[in-house]
């Protein structure tokens, strides 16, 4: 009996029904640990296949300081922008897109007897640890040997597919010299974008420059020609991305586009407005003259597609952007010299002495074929150094060197930006027949620096005759014009000089008088008339 007791108990505890539960609960735990093993092994964190890069953009700077009384520009508040955006991405790249060295005030300025001549831009430009620029036209207004010096001093690359240095061998590329040694300006450039320390993308950047300025010791070739070479180039050595950095018209920068569809963004210049552009599946991007705004590009790369995402930003540089200490410094340096030798001929560069209700044209290419409102607001300040005791006024317009709008408060300075040669206002007696010669002279060169901006004398109809208040020139009466010291010296017309028998009388200011400096008889009309 006992022995069956036993029996009994034991299976008890094997009876079928407990026997299944316990068979699911274990079965159920195992599951769960399996699939928890599996799932453990089997989420990998995917890596981020995306890599972002940033290119921000100035082109058509002139002046280092911030313009209209403070409001807009200045490059100490554009390096506290590129050095926010550094921060957060070391993969930022800053670019200059031509036309920086000329012209400016302080380009003008005597340092131990030698014009700066863009000196202080490059000094600048290398404390802003600026990456890469081209050539605008402007860069070649400057001499050879003085454009040397710049390129020299340069602490950033230059590059150039269709500007080279004309030599008696022939075209060969410009270079820099640093320690003795010499580097030619590529023909292309890249800029190799880090992922974890290592390479991710190489980023091709090509450039050309319009041929506006032509100068002995330049040579040009054609610009829709060498892009296309240098963007081939670029893509035989494998370029992830190709970019172009580029100082052309508006209308050229299109060509380039419909050229070369790849090319996802031009970074251009030389309208000195602010555009973005989209031709067919290319984008042109220009900021902003003298800093007024800079464009920020914002490229995301996609490491397994190979597809790339563009974001193009345009900031705006104003009184409300800070400054870098770093670069502030640099720049009242500069401002110092400046201020010095201004205030060698005006109190005060700062005075606002002016409100334009409709900005003022100093573009080159208004001011040298056509009559402009700043040009009138010049010749009227001619005048007004004489009492206005003249019959006419003529002044050449490659004079105007701001090649830039004046906008809104108009200040001291501004006018010292558009007359930075300053030069003396001659008051003459010039008998008609010479006079009229004089003025078809400036018609006939409509395009360069010796087109004549006029007050008091003018035409009806393009070949009508020349007429002064109306009536028409004569060829025996006598005229007393104002006139710079510049043209009656035969620079700009052969012709016009004071030894020419026709120019019966030359008043040459005393140094006392408003028409000793033609920035302050302008000045001084300026703040009368508010």
């Amino acid at each position: 009996m006992k022995r069956k007791e036993r029996c009994a108990k034991t299976n008890k505890f094997l009876s079928l029904g407990e026997f299944k539960r316990r068979l699911f609960f274990l079965s159920s735990v195992l599951f769960l640990l399996i699939f928890s093993c599996k799932s453990k092994t089997s989420v990998v964190k995917k890596e981020n296949p995306n890599v972002v890069f940033k290119i921000i953009q100035m082109n058509d700077v002139y002046e280092i300081a911030p313009l209209s009384g403070g409001k807009y520009g200045g490059l100490a508040r554009v390096a506290h922008v590129v050095d926010s955006i550094k921060s957060e991405n070391p993969n930022t790249f800053l670019v200059m897109a031509g036309d920086f060295l000329n012209p400016s005030l302080l380009g003008t300025v005597k340092v131990e007897g030698e014009r700066l001549r863009g000196k202080h831009m490059i000094d600048v430009l290398n404390a802003m640890e600026v990456d890469l620029a081209t050539f605008g036209n402007h860069e070649f207004d400057l001499k050879e040997e003085d454009l040397q010096k710049r390129l020299n001093e340069s602490e950033f690359a230059w590059t150039s597919a269709n500007v080279f240095q004309q030599t008696e061998a022939g075209p060969t590329s410009f270079y820099t010299i640093k320690n003795g040694d010499s580097t030619r300006v590529s023909d292309t450039y890249t800029f190799q974008i880090k992922k974890a320390d290592t390479t991710a993308l190489t980023v091709g950047i090509f450039s050309v420059t319009i041929d506006s300025n032509p100068q002995d010791y330049v040579y040009y070739s054609d610009y829709l020609v060498e892009a296309t070479t240098a963007v081939l180039t670029l893509e035989a050595q494998k370029a992830d991305v190709v970019l172009g950095l580029t100082h052309l018209a508006l209308a050229q920068d299109t060509q380039v586009a419909k050229a070369l569809p790849q090319i996802p963004l031009l970074m251009g210049g030389h309208e000195h407005n602010a555009m973005f552009v989209p031709v067919n599946s290319t984008n042109i991007a220009k900021a902003d003259a003298n800093a007024k705004t800079v464009y920020v590009h914002t490229f995301s790369y996609n490491l397994e597609h190979k597809k790339l995402q563009i974001y193009s930003e345009l900031v705006p540089i104003t009184d409300k952007t800070a400054s870098s200490p770093k670069l502030k410094a640099v720049v009242d340096a500069w401002n110092k010299i400046l201020d010095e030798k201004i205030k060698e001929v005006i109190a005060n560069p700062s005075e606002v002495i002016y409100k334009a209700e409709i900005p003022l044209d100093g573009t080159d290419m208004a001011n040298r074929s056509s009559q402009t409102n700043l040009g009138k607001l010049i010749t009227k300040g001619m005048a007004y150094a004489y009492n206005n005791e003249v019959d006419l006024v003529f002044v050449n317009g490659g004079s105007f060197r701001l090649d830039d709008m004046l906008e809104e408060d108009i200040t001291s300075l501004d006018i010292f930006r558009v007359l930075p040669f300053g030069g003396s206002i001659y008051k003459i007696k010039i008998k008609g027949s010479l006079l009229k010669k004089v003025l078809d002279y400036g018609e006939a060169n409509v395009g360069t620096g010796a087109y004549l901006h006029r007050m008091g004398v003018g035409k009806n109809t393009l070949d009508g005759p020349w007429l002064l208040h109306g009536s028409p020139l004569e060829d025996e009466k006598i005229y007393t014009a104002a006139v710079s010291d510049f043209l009656l010296k035969g620079f700009d017309i052969p012709f016009l000089t004071a030894e020419n028998e026709e120019v019966l009388e030359v008043y040459m200011p005393l140094e006392t008088e408003m028409a000793s400096d033609i920035r302050k008889a302008v000045i001084t009309y300026l703040k009368s008339t508010q």
